[in-house]
């Protein structure tokens, strides 16, 4: 049996903010944007990796307390985050962060053997970037 990776989802505030952050800064095509009762989920990924969706969402099921926690805990970054390669972090930094976005850790060496930066999408979910040590 072999498992491959297909999706994963993250809470968005605004649609059209994540939209324009996820296609517009980091370069990600659009698969898909649905709209439907009053929420609405757009799906991105890389063209490299057709297989591999980020679905952006801002449905939540719940009580209106419900919503306003989740909604908290995302404008924290509290929700987890994705994580990106590129072959060109600091050109890469440089595209999003003229986008206006959060930055939260510059290009940086890590102890590790990798080289990452961090930035907030608009709704304050943290978005790692790095680049791997040439072989």
């Amino acid at each position: 049996m072999e498992l491959t990776f297909a999706r994963c989802f993250v809470q968005i505030n605004d649609a059209d903010l994540a939209l324009a952050f996820y296609r517009d800064a980091l370069g990600l095509e659009v698969r898909k944007d649905v709209a439907n009762e009053g929420f609405r989920w757009i799906t991105v990924g890389a063209a490299s990796q057709p297989g591999v969706e980020i679905v952006l969402t801002n449905f939540v099921q719940g009580s209106p307390s419900d919503v306003d926690v989740i909604a908290a805990l995302v404008a924290k970054g509290a929700m987890g985050g994705v994580h990106f390669h590129t072959d060109d972090l600091d050109g890469t930094f440089e595209k999003v962060r003229a986008t206006g976005a959060e930055v939260v850790q510059e290009p940086t060496e890590q102890f590790w053997g990798t080289k990452d930066c961090a930035v907030r999408d608009p709704s304050g979910n943290l978005v790692r970037i790095d680049q791997l040590p040439a072989a």
